[in-house]
C-alpha cells in the first residue's frame, strides 16, 4: 500500500482538497448570510427571493451543480474563470460548492436569528434602530453564536462533498483514489488512508464546533 501511494503525489492532492474548502467555506459563509438576510427581511419580495434560493440550490443535486458550472457555463457558454483548463474548473467547483452550501449555512443562521426573543427585535425598533442596524447589532450577532453547532455540520458536510468535485476534473484527494484504482486495480489499504485524511479533516472541526458552542451559547 505505502509503495502503492509513494509513486503518486498524495500531498499534493490534500492540499486541493483544503483549498477547496477553505474557499468554498468562504464563499458559502458570505452568500448565505447575504440569503439569510433577505429570508428574514420585513419586505415580501426579498424573502420570496430568499426563499426561492433555498429551495432551488437545495434540493438540486450537487454533481448536476457543478456539471452545470463546469459543462454548462465554463466550456458551452464560454464564462472561463482562467485561460488554464484545470484552473478553471477548480474555480468553477468553487463557485458550484459555495452556491450549494450557501442554502444551508442560510437556514442555519435562520435557526439561530430565531433562537433571538421577539422582545429584543421589538426594543431595537422601539429604540429608532432600523432593519439593518437591528440585523447588525442586535440578532446576526446572537444568531451567529446560536448556530455555531450547525454551522460546524454544513463544513464537514462540505468538505466530503468535495469529492464531488473530481467528477468535473478537480485533482483533489477524491480523482487520486479515482486514479490509483484505475491504474492499480482498487486496495482495501488505500481506501482506508484516503478516508482516514477526511477523518482528520472533519473530527477536529466536529469537536471544536461543539466546544464553541456550548461556550459561547447565549444564556436565556
Amino acid at each position: 500500500m505505502l509503495e502503492t501511494l509513494s509513486n503518486y503525489d498524495v500531498a499534493a492532492a490534500v492540499w486541493v482538497t483544503i483549498q477547496l474548502s477553505v474557499l468554498s467555506a468562504i464563499g458559502a459563509l458570505i452568500l448565505g448570510t447575504i440569503v439569510a438576510v433577505l429570508r428574514v427581511s420585513p419586505v415580501a419580495v426579498l424573502r420570496g427571493i430568499g426563499t426561492s434560493y433555498v429551495n432551488i440550490f437545495r434540493n438540486t443535486p450537487l454533481t448536476v451543480l457543478l456539471t452545470l458550472c463546469v459543462l454548462g457555463l465554463s466550456l458551452l457558454v464560454g464564462l472561463q474563470l482562467s485561460q488554464d483548463l484545470s484552473k478553471d474548473a477548480f474555480r468553477w467547483a468553487v463557485v458550484g460548492l459555495s452556491a450549494y452550501h450557501a442554502a444551508f449555512v442560510c437556514e442555519a443562521i435562520r435557526s439561530g436569528v430565531n433562537t433571538v426573543p421577539a422582545g429584543q427585535a421589538e426594543a431595537a425598533r422601539s429604540i429608532g434602530l432600523t432593519f439593518s442596524q437591528s440585523l447588525r447589532e442586535v440578532l446576526l450577532p446572537q444568531a451567529f453564536r446560536g448556530s455555531i453547532a450547525p454551522l460546524g455540520s454544513v463544513l464537514i458536510a462540505l468538505i466530503k462533498n468535495t469529492t464531488v468535485a473530481a467528477v468535473v476534473g478537480v485533482a483533489d484527494t477524491a480523482k487520486l483514489l479515482a486514479t490509483i484504482t484505475e491504474n492499480e486495480g482498487a486496495q482495501l489499504g488505500v481506501f482506508f488512508v484516503i478516508a482516514m485524511i477526511f477523518v482528520v479533516l472533519t473530527l477536529p472541526i466536529g469537536v471544536l464546533a461543539t466546544n464553541l458552542s456550548q461556550r459561547l451559547a447565549v444564556k436565556r
